[in-house]
Formats: structure tokens, sequence, C-alpha cells
């Protein structure tokens, strides 16, 4: 089994559990092994530069995720970018939790958050093998002066995130037009105001076949933007196979959240068009993250979502705010354990 060199950086539940299988060395992780396809060749890559609104709506319709490449963000900014990450997760548990506070937050264990970025509390057995960082782009002011390594980590997510919020518009922008949106109206459905970034470690495990990085589920997003380093374990649900998305440097996946495939259509529109055009044309693509017993994994993602207030309207589904499923995501996560999502807004019939 390696050896983890920084094992006091892992939140004390990994870490007993790291030791403990270190000590039972008749423990066979081959058990439970899970099933994947490794191919992906055929997850739809859009160029940025030449965008074609055609593959961009197949890729929508069709798999609810995408690579971009030609993106334009700086190589040099996203490398320092995963170095100060990595510096950052490198401290010691107890001292992130002390350092990581307003308006940043620190997590482990779980990606359900509370609107003030608290992690919700968890069962044992539904603990996830990964830890955390949610920033609030908007309030990046508000970090820690005094600190020298927020200081520069500030720096450099200010720039990114203006790369971000540029190619969330854009794309966004994109989509709207193929699904012939109102402007008007789509302006208050992609809020750049609600834009932030979660920085992921996925720390080495020796459970390979049995624990998860992050278990299945889908963004609560309009939109998400990844950043993954070369490690990989992104699995994405395509026609009821798991697709492991390789990393490829250089390049960004989109994928699309349950904002999203609301699509955000209201009643009157449909009044006025010939064209039908359906709720949940767009998928918010479902995907999960493997662990990998060799080597940790650290992830870059945006996440936007509509602004706040603005009442979602469509056919399929009763009227509610992003505050309303946010709030129904949570409660059901604490009493059921797991996110129920775009169901519990549906329409009888």
């Amino acid at each position: 089994m390696p050896e983890i060199l920084n094992l006091k950086s892992y939140p004390p539940v990994f870490r007993q559990q790291y030791i403990g299988i270190q000590q039972n060395s008749g423990l066979d992780d081959t058990t439970k092994q899970i099933q994947e396809v490794v191919n992906d060749d055929a997850i739809p890559v859009l160029d940025f530069q030449c965008l074609d609104l055609g593959k961009l709506q197949e890729a929508c319709e069709d798999w609810g995720l995408f690579r971009l490449v030609n993106h334009g963000i700086p190589l040099t900014l996203m490398s320092q970018l995963r170095d100060h990450s990595r510096n950052l997760f490198s401290l010691t548990f107890e001292s992130k939790q002390e350092l990581f506070t307003n308006p940043m937050s620190y997590f482990w264990g779980t990606t359900a958050l509370t609107p003030t970025g608290a992690a919700l509390s968890i069962g044992p057995q539904n603990i996830n093998w990964v830890e955390g960082l949610n920033i609030p782009l908007s309030q990046l002011s508000l970090f820690q002066k005094e600190s020298e390594t927020l200081g520069s980590f500030r720096v450099l997510l200010e720039e990114y995130g203006g790369h971000l919020e540029r190619l969330a518009t854009t794309m966004f922008e994109a989509m709207a037009k193929n699904l012939h949106l109102d402007p008007e109206l789509s302006k208050t459905y992609m809020s750049e105001s609600t834009g932030f970034v979660r920085v992921y470690r996925y720390p080495q495990c020796p459970m390979e076949n049995e624990a998860w990085g992050i278990k299945v589920h889908t963004d609560s997003s309009v939109l998400s933007i990844l950043n993954q380093d070369q490690v990989g374990g992104l699995q994405v649900l395509k026609d009821d196979d798991w697709l492991q998305v390789e990393p490829i440097p250089d390049t960004l996946v989109f994928n699309l959240g349950d904002m999203m495939q609301i699509n955000n259509v209201p009643n009157e529109y449909f009044k006025s068009v010939n064209q039908a055009i359906s709720d949940d044309k767009y998928k918010s693509v479902k995907h999960r993250v493997k662990v990998n017993k060799e080597k940790e994994r650290f992830s870059i993602c945006y996440f936007v979502f509509p602004a706040e207030g603005s009442v979602i309207q469509s056919s399929k589904y009763r009227p509610f705010t992003y505050s309303d499923f946010q709030a129904q995501v949570q409660q059901d996560v604490k009493t059921l354990g797991f996110k129920v999502g775009l169901e519990r807004f549906k329409v009888a019939g």
C-alpha cells in the first residue's frame, strides 16, 4: 500500500480509516468492484473561438456536458491556481479549519452546504472522500488581507473568476439562442453575482473500490465549469453506462445543472410560437467522482445560478425560486441522506 506523506492534512476520520486499513493487511480491496466504461472518445468537444451552435445543441440534448477548447484562460494562471490549491490543502486539518473562514469556507466529507457555506451534518455511512474550499466570487474583497498566502490566492481567483464569468455568459447566451429564449427574460436566469468557485481535493484513498470522492448526483446550478488535474476520476452517466472523463490538458469540462434542464420557458411563450419547445430538452447530467488509491486528485469548479428572487417558470414544474429549490434539497439531504432535486417540483400528471 502506498505511503501518505502528509496524513496530518487529512480530516481525522480519513486518517483513522487509512491507518485502520494499513493495519489490516488481510483486507481484500477488490470486493464491490465498480463497473465502468473507460472509453470517452465520443464526449463532444467544442471550440470557443469558432462555436458551432448545432454541435452545442446536440451536446446539451444528448449529453448534458461537453469539453471546451480554445477558451482563452492562460495556462500559467490555471497552473498557478492549482499549485496554490495544493499548498493550501497540504496544511494540517486544524490549520485549515482556522484559516479558511469568511467569506471562504472549508468543508469535508460532503459537498452539501448551507447558503453560508457550512457543511450539512452527515452520518458516517454518507461520508464522501473529499475536502474543499467554497469561495463566493462576489465576496473576494472580504478575504483576510493580513494573510500573504490567502492574498496571493485571492489575486489568482479574481483573474480566474473573470474568465469563468466570460465563458459562462457567452455559452449560456448561445444555449438561450438555441432554445429561442427571450434575451430579456434570460438575463435573470443566470446571474454573475451568484457565481462561486469550489476547489476540491480528493485524498489518496486505499478503499478505491468501496469509497467515493463524490457519490452520484446532478449539479443544482445553471452551468458548471470544471478544471481538473491529470489524475482523473470524473465519471458521467450516458445511456445507462458510466464513462470515464479522462483529463485533457488545457481543456475545460462544461456540464449542465438542474436550473438549465428546466429551460425557463414561460407558459406565455408556448402560446406565441408554432414550434414546440419542451421543458427538459436539455439534461442535467448525472456524474460521480471515483477515488484513487495511488494519488490524490485536485479540481476547480465554477457554479452559477439564477438571480436571487427570480421565479423559474415552466410547463412541467410548478413555479419556484432557486432559494426554494436549495431549501428543499437541504431538507432532503438532512432527512433522506440524498438530494431528490427537480422531481420535488414536477407538476403531477
